[in-house]
């Protein structure tokens, strides 16, 4: 019985990050926690970048910033919105790293 009272328990943490936003600042804090997990976040573009290989906007909430990587349009700076994506951690040396959401269309 406790097991699967851990299992739903579990379960539900994982719904409730994909119906509820993640704050940044705890993707940040613990990316190796959500390291492929599917979040939602929102907040404000901070900065847009629309280059030929390379789409990405950076997402401000209260706590923090994150890089969202994409393959569709770059919105605005100064929207709002809200992102569904894949945790990733695009690189790390030393004590430098950067964590990346990769946009689910």
């Amino acid at each position: 019985m406790r097991r699967h009272i851990g299992v739903l328990a579990a379960g539900l943490g994982v719904a409730c990050g994909l119906f509820f936003p993640t704050p940044i600042r705890s993707i940040l804090d613990t990316p190796a926690k959500y390291e492929g997990s599917t979040v939602l976040i929102s907040g404000e573009v901070e900065e847009s970048v629309n280059v030929i290989v390379l789409k990405y906007y950076v997402v401000r909430d209260e706590s923090g910033k994150i890089p969202v990587v994409t393959s569709g349009a770059v919105p605005r700076r100064g929207t709002r919105v809200s992102v569904r994506g894949i945790v990733r951690q695009a690189f790390a040396i030393g004590d430098e790293s950067l964590t990346v959401l990769i946009e689910k269309p």
